[in-house]
């Protein structure tokens, strides 16, 4: 099962949405606010539907920076073929979820928050991971707080 690839695409990652020049991942990020509908579809690449075992999907944050690191997961789904769902890879699969008000993606010097949707797919004894970044709120990142301190 070689060459298999998870695809997430976001509903607002579209031509004409709100986009963001973040470092999340080196993408750009679609930004989202408190209370807004984060929804989108995946599909699992390359795979026969017998290939797939189980798929989790999850719409979660994480810290980085120094000091300890946390993730918290907002929203999880699970398809297994063990509980009786039936998984087409070929077919799009698709999630919703109203956002959290906090945390807030921000982008400091000495801590960062990410956010993103998660797609876990167990192919055989194989594990694939995808991850499709977004930003929650709009929160100056630190380089742009000093920048308007010294304008």
């Amino acid at each position: 099962m070689n060459g298999s690839a998870i695809i997430i695409q976001l509903d607002g990652n579209k031509p004409g949405g709100r986009q963001l020049d973040g470092g999340q991942l080196g993408r750009k990020a679609r930004v989202y606010q408190p209370g807004e509908i984060l929804s989108g579809q995946y599909t699992v690449d390359s795979a026969s539907p017998s290939d797939i075992g189980a798929v989790e999907t999850s719409v979660l944050w994480y810290s980085e920076g120094k000091g300890d690191e946390d993730l918290a997961v907002h929203e999880f789904w699970r398809k297994s073929t063990e509980n009786g769902d039936f998984i087409d890879a070929r077919r799009p699969e698709r999630f919703s979820t109203t956002l959290p008000q906090s945390p807030l993606s921000y982008d400091g010097r000495i801590i960062k928050i990410r956010w993103c949707v998660r797609v876990r797919a167990f192919v055989g004894r194989k594990e694939i991971v995808a991850e499709e970044p977004f930003q929650l709120g709009n929160v100056p990142s630190q380089e742009e707080e000093v920048g308007e301190e010294t304008s």
